[in-house]
């Protein structure tokens, strides 16, 4: 291996340098504090796990996702966490298991196999909440609401959410006795709004002609909040749950203020079917090719840690939102602090980084560059006292 080589990162695996670390940590911390004043407590979950637990209930697809290792202490496989809301239904289910609601939220690195799109880091900082114990719409509304709350604080503007409900299809699918391969064509065809292959599809597998309709119509049933009641009149008849998921999506749509979000329904669309249960969300903004954050019911997921509860959340990629919002993070220029053994000079530097002042110490014979060190002033002796001078 050449020398130089020994600098390269591996494909999607980036770095984040002094600049954007400062403003990636800083919204960080004030996304949890976010969180906290809404009653989320932070959790910190170990990078890897058995792959028996972090795989528990979570589909195929991160399964794909995850890099697997060798336990050289039992022999047993892990797993290199992929995706951090499993972690947390374990936690719930075992490592805390509180009676009532249970608020957690949380932030750190994950790693991906392979990048989840073009030009995508494998290595983002998953930051998110989960909200398990309450199976009430209340309980959606609250979780889009603070991703929403998410949003605004990271100073992401003309946001698109979209909102679906995988019920709709399920309660359809339910009645239309397909098998297992007939319902993963269906659903690859909704996907891709395959209108004329849909229909033959459908014309060919499906025989009741009410059911047909529906489904036929599925992939139209999109657009703003005025689609719910197309919806309502195009799926008239059809099985309970498909209805009261309509329901469930008009709530949630008269609980979000319209001046904040521009809102956009697809009843056919269906983000982590074989994963959630129920409402499904994400965050748009225009010129950026992928959801900023997503979100949903997933209930159940507690069952293979022997406590299945219902559970609702979101996450979000924290480089992505600093990359797509203004949030600002001033810091003040540092005071540079020239080589010396002066006992009362250490001690005015602990006085000045105790009132919260960034403050470089030099070393002996160091040539300063005050802009590598981000120094604006430094601490200097005049007439036996230590004072603090402009650079520039």
């Amino acid at each position: 291996m050449k020398n130089v080589d020994r600098w390269l990162l591996p494909d999607g695996v980036d770095e984040v340098l002094p600049e954007q670390a400062q403003v990636v940590e800083h919204l960080r911390r004030e996304l949890l504090d976010l969180y906290h004043n809404w009653g989320y407590d932070l959790v910190i979950p170990p990078m890897v796990e058995f792959t028996e637990s972090l795989l528990s209930g979570s589909g195929s697809d991160l399964d794909l996702m995850t890099f697997r290792v060798t336990d050289q202490i039992s022999g047993r496989m892990m797993g290199i966490r992929a995706d951090i809301t499993p972690q947390t239904a374990r936690m719930d289910a075992h490592s805390l298991r509180r009676e009532g609601p249970n608020r957690l939220c949380y932030a750190g690195t994950v790693l991906h196999t392979r990048p989840r799109g073009p030009l995508e880091s494998r290595t983002p900082i998953s930051l998110g909440v989960e909200l398990f114990g309450e199976a009430t719409l209340s309980a959606d509304i609250e979780v889009i609401e603070l991703f929403l709350q998410t949003l605004k604080a990271s100073g992401v503007d003309n946001v698109h959410l979209d909102l679906g409900h995988v019920d709709i299809f399920r309660g359809l699918l339910a009645v239309a006795n397909l098998d297992n391969d007939q319902e993963n064509q269906l659903f690859e065809l909704l996907q891709r709004k395959a209108s004329g292959e849909l229909s033959s599809w459908i014309a060919t597998n499906v025989k009741d002609s009410k059911l047909a309709g529906w489904l036929n119509v599925l992939p139209t049933l999109a657009g703003s909040a005025e689609v719910l009641a197309s919806a309502q009149q195009a799926l008239a008849g059809a099985p309970e749950p498909v209805l009261a998921a309509i329901a469930q999506l008009e709530q949630v749509v008269a609980a979000i203020p319209s001046d904040q979000v521009t809102i956009y329904l697809d009843l056919g669309e269906l983000p982590g079917y074989h994963y959630h249960t129920g409402i499904v969300f994400a965050g748009y903004v225009q010129g950026y090719g992928k959801a900023l954050g997503n979100g949903g019911r997933y209930d159940h997921v507690g069952e293979a840690f022997g406590r299945s509860r219902p559970a609702t959340g979101f996450a979000f990629d924290l480089k992505s939102l600093v990359s797509q919002g203004n949030s600002q993070c001033s810091s003040a220029a540092g005071i540079f602090v020239p080589y010396t053994d002066d006992a009362v000079c250490h001690q005015q530097v602990g006085v000045l980084r105790s009132q919260g002042n960034r403050v470089v110490q030099g070393f002996a014979g160091q040539i300063v560059n005050y802009e590598e060190v981000k120094c604006d002033r430094q601490l200097v002796q005049q007439d036996g006292q230590y004072v603090i001078q402009k650079l520039f």
